[in-house]
């Protein structure tokens, strides 16, 4: 079968490699869609992670079919759609450092347990939009960590995949108030279309005037706070962090799910003297299926996260495209 295969800093090949074979308690899982995430872009400028640096497999966004079951496995028939949680072995990690990746034809799935490793979504859910699951994984557990309750004001700062995904998550939710901010005005209309209550251009408004409009004056020991009460920041510029910093009430959250790649310093004072809390969020430890409902639900607004779609044979193209900032949203490989 064909595999992407990282096979030096900056290359990535499609490969021959052995097509797998279930064992009692694994099924195999004919890919169909798999999503790129911006972590690939990132392996393949480094060649890869140890121990399979220069030989590393990709992938880790999938969905597919399942072709073959084990004769232990319950709950999982040959012809179901499924989503598989590409970290369910964590010694053996799909598509980040692990044996296998998900962009390939043929998934092994091992140790397959519905609601665990693996999960099925109805037949009429599109596998582009099933792929979404693992990123909205993401957004859905950095939701999560900050805890909304629906009388809340929020702040999400990039409308990327995953802050679209957390803009989904939020109103999922019931929370009252999503504000997206991004500067890029295609971007902000998916927010709009996703269900934000409003966008800010923070490359052509004053944010924190037009925050403070839709959100109305917090109380702080500095005037010209906002009343937002919550901001996620699912961009990952240092910028960010100062907006949400300098307009933050008392008593606020920064909930971080971005990617930072240098420091960012913080006024302490204005961190004491607000009480405010400031949350990371990694990964999905619970999340991976919690999404899958929602998906389910509502993937006709899922769909709209996703800007481009190549076929497999395409994939040094749709690497570029990912890899040129501003040019996609989600990227999604399908196979045939």
């Amino acid at each position: 079968m064909r595999a992407a295969v990282i096979t030096a800093p900056q290359t990535t090949e499609i490969v021959d490699v052995p097509t797998p074979t279930a064992g009692p308690h694994d099924v195999v899982v004919r890919i169909r869609a798999c999503g790129i995430c911006g972590s690939d872009t990132l392996y393949i400028s480094l060649g890869g992670l140890p121990p399979r640096q220069g030989r590393m497999p990709i992938g880790h966004e999938p969905a597919g079919e399942v072709v073959e079951v084990g004769a232990e496995v319950s709950g999982i028939s040959v012809g179901d759609r499924v989503v598989v949680n590409p970290m369910a072995a964590a010694d053996d990690i799909i598509g980040n450092g692990g044996s296998t990746g998900a962009l390939a034809d043929y998934l092994l799935v091992k140790n397959a347990v519905r609601g665990k490793s693996i999960e099925v979504v109805p037949d009429h859910i599109p596998y582009e939009v099933a792929a979404l699951n693992e990123p909205m994984a993401v957004a859905r557990h950095a939701v999560n960590q900050v805890a909304p309750r629906q009388s809340d004001q929020v702040l999400v700062f990039g409308a990327g995949p995953i802050g679209l995904g957390i803009t989904l998550a939020l109103k999922s939710r019931g929370v009252r108030s999503v504000v997206v901010a991004d500067v890029l005005p295609s971007r902000l209309d998916k927010a709009l279309k996703v269900g934000a209550d409003a966008v800010i251009n923070s490359a052509a408004e004053d944010l924190a005037a037009r925050l403070t409009e839709l959100h109305g004056t917090g109380t702080s020991m500095w005037p010209d706070r906002a009343g937002t009460d919550i901001f996620l920041d699912a961009a990952g510029v240092p910028a960010v962090i100062d907006t949400a910093l300098g307009v933050a009430k008392r008593g606020a959250k920064l909930g971080v799910v971005a990617v930072h790649n240098e420091p960012v310093s913080m006024d302490l004072m204005n961190l004491m003297a607000n009480e405010l809390t400031i949350v990371g969020s990694m990964g999905y430890p619970s999340e991976i299926f919690e999404v899958t409902d929602d998906i389910v639900e509502n993937w006709e607004k899922y769909r709209v996260i996703i800007s481009h779609t190549f076929d497999f044979d395409d994939l040094a193209e749709a690497l570029q495209c990912v890899a040129t900032p501003g040019k996609a949203d989600k990227v999604v490989i399908t196979m045939n």
